[in-house]
């Protein structure tokens, strides 16, 4: 019973301002003694945190306790094609120290896991933080992933397809490291901070030179037997694969341009009224529409999310997409466009991360133990 009650304690007091006893008792419905010891045990523990009065107040000063999101920290990491991202943030979400790297597309397994940890290290050390400071760990990656963190399948990133991403993480790290797709975390964080707040059923599409999608129901991420929910791209019947094409094929694109720069260039040119651009966009939109609206008539989700490099072309892509995807379905879904852009898959992992946390901290079968006190 303690240990519910001291769950109770810290729920009441998580992501609020400082309060007082008697208002905390009230929160988390336990009698004022009750509350008062719980306060005193988790306060020496080092969760909870008791704010100094205010100068020049009168009479005998209220106490005020917070929870102490610094106790803790948690790291997102991000593996991307051309870029690694890795982030540290406190109990409660809020970034610590951060980290972007560049990497060039054809950069191998050794080199891109070494890209990886030196931007483990820097986001760290921006933190002022150590790797004993951190509670828990999530990267983020292109492919299907296993549930013990392998790479099962990935067509993205050289030299990545059956690599225990997991064990390679953990070997710097003496906490939980937890690997997944890279759509599915930037659902996850459409719902915590994104344009998915509260939204139960949420189909999340990543799109840009590939497409995949992350799927959420009744709030919670639908992984599959597998890790393979949603990779519907691998059906030729579906237009994703055929997707990329259209824009690589524009007449007027730039020799050499980089694979990652070409939809920015050919939707710029389509928002201009090039008629090859615009021609492109639109055979684009209905390759993109087949796969949405095979994951609508599925799902039948709420909400429909479009992230990825195309969410900063909406303004060119939204009215064609409407236009060929309307038709496909029973009915219109609601769209919604992600406003988190490069950072959707990081701050998937933040929250990912997170949860494992919180269901440590929260799990009333097990003792709670103490967070790892900084070095001084």
């Amino acid at each position: 019973m303690r240990r519910i009650n001291m769950v109770a304690t810290m729920r009441a007091l998580r992501g609020g301002p400082p309060i007082g006893l008697t208002e905390l008792a009230a929160r988390a419905e336990l009698s004022r003694p009750t509350v008062e010891g719980l306060v005193e045990e988790l306060t020496g523990m080092g969760w909870l945190g008791e704010v100094p009065p205010q100068a020049g107040h009168m009479g005998r000063p209220r106490r005020l306790f917070r929870f102490r999101a610094e106790a803790g920290h948690v790291l997102g990491i991000d593996v991307g094609a051309s870029s690694i991202r890795a982030v540290v943030c406190d109990l409660d979400g809020e970034p610590a120290g951060r980290h972007c790297a560049a990497v060039d597309a054809t950069t191998g397994r050794a080199g891109r896991l070494a890209a990886v940890r030196d931007a483990t290290a820097q986001a760290l050390a921006a933190a002022e933080l150590t790797r004993s400071d951190v509670m828990a760990v999530c990267v983020g990656t292109t492919g299907v992933v296993s549930s013990s963190g392998t790479v099962r399948l990935s067509d993205s990133l050289p030299e990545w397809t059956g690599l225990d991403l997991a064990s390679e993480v953990g070997r710097d790290f003496d906490v939980p490291v937890l690997v997944e797709n890279d759509c599915n975390l930037a659902a996850l964080a459409e719902r915590w901070t994104g344009v998915a707040q509260e939204v139960d059923d949420v189909v999340f599409v990543l799109s840009g030179m590939r497409t995949g999608c992350g799927i959420l129901i009744r709030g919670e991420l639908h992984r599959g037997r597998r890790g393979a929910a949603g990779e519907i791209g691998a059906l030729p019947l579906v237009g994703w694969h055929r997707a990329p094409a259209h824009l690589t094929e524009y007449p007027r694109l730039p020799e050499g341009t980089p694979r990652e720069q070409v939809g920015a260039l050919v939707f710029t040119a389509a928002r201009s009224g090039d008629p090859a651009a615009l021609e492109a966009v639109d055979r684009f939109a209905r390759d993109l529409a087949e796969g949405i609206a095979a994951l609508v008539l599925t799902v039948d989700p709420d909400l429909v999310v479009l992230g990825g490099g195309v969410s900063r072309s909406a303004d060119v892509l939204m009215e064609p997409l409407r236009r060929h995807l309307d038709p496909l379905c029973l009915e219109p879904p609601a769209l919604a466009i992600s406003k988190l852009g490069d950072q959707a898959v990081m701050l998937g992992a933040v929250r990912h991360a997170l949860d494992h946390v919180d269901a440590r901290i929260y799990d009333i079968d097990a003792p709670l133990s103490a967070p790892a006190p900084k070095p001084a």
